[in-house]
C-alpha cells in the first residue's frame, strides 16, 4: 500500500533547525551520508577545490524548506537557498493559500535549446540562407553524431534556423541557429560540441567564415508554466477583504505590465523565488536571469513574467511563463553533494518537471509581494525578519536575537546602532 506524501506541515516554522532537518530528510528518504550533507555546508573543500578555479574557502547560504507545495495534485517540499529574509515564508505561504483552492497547474514544452552559429564574410547572405536550408538534413545528421546519448535517449537536433543581418557594423552576417533537444540536462555542453562541429559543413556550404559558436541563454523553445486561481475569500486578512486583496492584486500587477522601473522589481521578486530553487540544486542561475529579463523584453517593451486577472466568477487568477534551461543530469548536480541532496528532497524526476515545479515558485513568490504590497506595504512582514539579521550583526546569539529583533520592531527602529544600544543594556543588567 503506497502511503501519501504531504508537504502541508504545520507547525514546521516553529521547529528546530535539527527537528526541521529530520523531518524532511524523512520525507525523502535521505540515507546518513545525505543527512550529513544536510546539516553541514554540503560540500567539502576539496570538492570545491576542483570544481573551480582559485579556491580559498566555501561559501554559504542558508538552506530553507517551502511547504506546502502542491503541483499538479503532486506534493512537494521545495528547498530554497537564498540571503533574503521573508522569501521563503512567503512562498510557503501563499504555496499554503493556493494549496485550498486545489493548487498550482504547470506545463512546459520540450527541452529545446538554441546553439548560434555567426557566419561572417559571406558573398551572398540569402543564397546561403538558402543553400543551407536545402541541406538541413545533412545538418542535423552531423549535428546528432557528437552526442549519441542523448539520441538515444530521444533528443538530439531538431532544426536548423537562418537570420540574416544585411547591414551590421562589419558587414552582412548570417547566424545560424541550431535547435537541439538535450532531454535532462541544462545542455550547454552538448549544444556547444554540436554547433563547433558543424563549422567546417556551414562554411563550406556558405562560402563565409564561421565565428562566433554558442549557446544562447534566452532558452525561448524552453519554457515553463504556472497558473493558479484563487477565491477571493481565501485572500482575505486582518481589515483587508478578499475583494478588496483581489482587486489590490490585479491594480498592482497593471502598474508592472506597462512601466519597466515597475515590472524590474516586480520580476525581481519572481526570481526571487526562482533562483533560490536553482541555488539549492545547483542550476545555472545567471543563465536563468538573463534568459527571463531577455524574454519579458521580447516585444521590444519590459514588462512582466506574471499576468493576475479575474476570471468570470471573480477568483483571482495568476500565470507565469518563462524560459527555464535547468537539468537534474550534469553539471553541478553532478558534482556538488548539497544540490544532490536537494534534488533528492525535491524528488522531480525530470528537467522539466523541475522547470515547471520552479515557476510555480516564482508564481507564489510574486503572489506573496503583491498581497503585501497592496494591502499593508512590503516592510512590515518583511522587517520583522530583517530585524533579525540587524539583531546578528550586532553580535546577539541565542535568546538575544529574538530578544533584540522584537525591541527593534516594537520601536520601529530597525537599525544596527539602535541593536548595539539595546544588546549593551542588556549586558550591563546581565553583568
Amino acid at each position: 500500500m503506497t502511503v501519501h506524501k504531504t508537504s502541508r506541515l504545520p507547525g514546521f516554522y516553529d521547529l528546530g533547525v535539527e527537528e526541521r532537518a529530520g523531518m524532511v530528510a524523512d520525507w525523502a528518504g535521505l540515507d546518513q551520508d545525505e543527512r550529513a550533507v544536510l546539516t553541514s555546508a554540503g560540500l567539502e573543500f576539496d570538492r570545491a577545490d576542483q570544481m573551480i578555479e582559485n579556491v580559498v574557502g566555501i561559501h554559504g547560504l542558508p538552506l530553507g524548506i517551502a511547504p506546502n507545495f502542491l503541483v499538479n495534485d503532486r506534493d512537494y517540499l521545495v528547498p530554497m537557498a537564498i540571503e533574503e529574509p521573508s522569501v521563503v515564508a512567503a512562498a510557503s505561504f501563499m504555496a499554503k493559500i493556493v494549496r485550498g483552492a486545489g493548487g498550482f497547474r504547470t506545463c512546459s514544452t520540450e527541452p529545446v535549446m538554441i546553439a548560434q552559429i555567426q557566419v561572417l564574410d559571406v558573398p551572398d547572405p540569402w543564397a546561403a540562407r538558402f543553400d543551407l536550408l536545402c541541406q538541413k538534413e545533412r545538418l542535423l545528421d552531423l549535428a546528432n553524431q557528437t552526442d549519441p546519448v542523448v539520441v538515444s535517449l530521444h533528443g538530439g537536433a531538431r532544426d536548423i534556423e537562418i537570420r540574416v543581418f544585411p547591414d551590421t557594423p562589419v558587414g552582412p552576417m548570417l547566424v545560424v541557429h541550431l535547435l537541439y533537444d538535450t532531454r535532462d540536462a541544462m545542455g550547454a555542453n552538448t549544444v556547444n560540441t554540436a554547433a563547433e562541429a558543424l563549422t567546417p559543413l556551414v562554411e563550406e556550404i556558405t562560402g563565409g567564415r564561421v565565428h562566433l559558436r554558442i549557446l544562447s541563454n534566452l532558452a525561448d523553445r524552453r519554457l515553463a508554466r504556472a497558473k493558479a486561481a484563487i477565491p477571493p475569500e481565501s485572500m482575505a486578512f486582518g481589515e483587508y477583504s478578499g475583494e478588496q486583496v483581489v482587486q489590490g492584486i490585479v491594480e498592482a500587477y497593471a502598474f508592472a505590465a506597462v512601466d519597466p522601473y515597475r515590472a524590474t522589481t516586480h520580476n525581481k521578486g519572481i526570481m526571487n523565488g526562482i533562483d533560490a530553487v536553482a541555488l539549492a540544486c545547483g542550476q545555472d542561475w545567471r543563465a536563468i536571469e538573463a534568459g527571463a529579463h531577455a524574454y519579458a523584453v521580447r516585444d521590444g517593451h519590459y514588462t512582466s513574467l506574471s499576468t493576475w486577472t479575474r476570471d468570470r466568477e471573480g477568483n483571482l487568477v495568476g500565470t507565469v511563463e518563462l524560459p527555464l534551461a535547468v537539468g537534474t543530469v550534469g553539471g553541478a548536480t553532478r558534482v556538488h553533494p548539497g544540490a544532490q541532496v536537494a534534488l533528492r528532497i525535491l524528488g522531480v524526476e525530470s528537467a522539466r518537471e523541475l522547470a515547471e515545479v520552479m515557476a510555480a515558485v516564482g508564481l507564489a513568490q510574486n503572489l506573496g509581494a503583491l498581497r503585501a504590497l497592496s494591502t499593508e506595504g512590503i516592510q512590515r512582514g518583511h522587517m520583522t525578519l530583517h530585524a533579525r539579521q540587524v539583531a546578528i550583526a550586532a553580535g546577539a546569539t541565542g535568546d538575544q536575537v529574538q530578544a533584540v529583533a522584537a525591541r527593534l520592531v516594537r520601536e520601529r527602529k530597525i537599525r544596527l546602532d539602535r541593536a548595539l544600544e539595546i544588546l549593551d543594556v542588556m549586558a550591563k543588567k546581565e553583568g
